[in-house]
């Protein structure tokens, strides 16, 4: 079934049960969050958010690709600045899939579809899953520790779904791959993924010990 909600398009990927801080300064924006606002139910200010493939956040122009897979948020606080512009929270509440966006009203509006996923059975090959997710992710904190801050504070969730949810947001992975988790359907899969992920992490990491992996890709060669 097909819902509307308010969009937010950003450089980044985003994951359900995650918060994350977001500065609004686009009068389009802006105006999304006034309109959330003017909503007396808060479990009711929602809207959602898809990682920008190509383009901007910002400018003229703006994003000129979206990825389609994304997270529905709910807008927790705000704080609006006398300039006008917001510092706002918003945990990511599910998935959702963006069938068509139409940007001619004050704000950009998603056409969506809900995107469910696989619920996990607890079973002795699951909790391998996450055994070896979690001493993956330690490991990684662990070589992190002594170059940049420990990208996850506090334990880690026992749930399966919750814990690939939050090892793929912890995780600084480039943006393609951090999508890939995103749309991968099944939390056991999801779960391996993340794993493999950070393991070529880790490898890298040890021929490059000084930066993350993601850290060397990210760097641009320029020959001035």
């Amino acid at each position: 079934m097909t819902s509307t909600l308010p969009m937010f398009p950003l450089n980044s990927v985003l994951f359900p049960g995650v918060t994350v801080p977001l500065r609004v300064f686009e009068d389009r924006y802006r105006a999304m969050v006034h309109h959330l606002l003017r909503i007396e139910d808060p479990a009711e200010r929602l809207f959602a958010s898809v990682g920008i493939r190509e383009g901007y956040e910002v400018g003229e122009h703006g994003a000129q690709s979206l990825y389609r897979v994304g997270v529905r948020l709910q807008l927790t606080e705000a704080e609006q600045h006398d300039d006008g512009t917001f510092s706002i929270l918003a945990v990511g509440r599910d998935r959702i899939s963006l069938e068509r966006l139409d940007s001619s009203g004050l704000f950009p509006l998603g056409h969506v579809e809900e995107r469910p996923e696989a619920v996990p059975v607890m079973d002795p090959m699951l909790e391998a899953v996450m055994e070896r997710a979690r001493s993956t992710f330690t490991a990684y904190r662990a070589a992190l520790a002594a170059i940049r801050a420990d990208p996850h504070e506090g334990s880690l969730p026992q749930d399966p779904t919750y814990l690939s949810w939050t090892l793929s947001a912890s995780a600084p992975l480039p943006m393609p791959e951090r999508q890939g988790l995103l749309e991968c359907d099944d939390p056991i899969s999801r779960l391996e993924m993340v794993t493999d992920l950070l393991r070529a992490e880790l490898r890298a990491m040890n021929v490059i010990p000084s930066l993350p992996a993601t850290e060397v890709a990210r760097t641009r060669w320029s020959p001035n």
